[in-house]
């Protein structure tokens, strides 16, 4: 199991970017976290098997259609023991 923290800048809020990687998280077995930030990004957090993970991160790069992906941070974290995906 890894963990990865993605913060996504750019036009990602109010365009249901978080239930977009949530829904990709779910069908890949990812668990974890998707949140808005104050200063407009959107950070997620996924815990999972490598690909899994991997796969999610790249939904995160694209995000839904009227998303503007600047740019993705992704870091490696500890995992925080999740339990199912939630948007927060």
């Amino acid at each position: 199991m890894i963990a990865r923290r993605v913060v996504v800048h750019g036009h990602v809020q109010g365009v249901f970017f978080r239930a977009t990687v949530a829904r990709a998280a779910e069908q890949a077995g990812v668990a974890g976290w998707a949140a808005n930030r104050a200063d407009g990004a959107v950070e997620v957090h996924l815990e999972g098997e490598p690909e899994a993970v991997e796969r999610v991160v790249e939904t995160c790069r694209t995000g839904p259609r009227g998303a503007d992906v600047e740019s993705v941070d992704v870091s490696e974290v500890e995992p925080e023991g999740c339990d199912g995906f939630r948007t927060r």
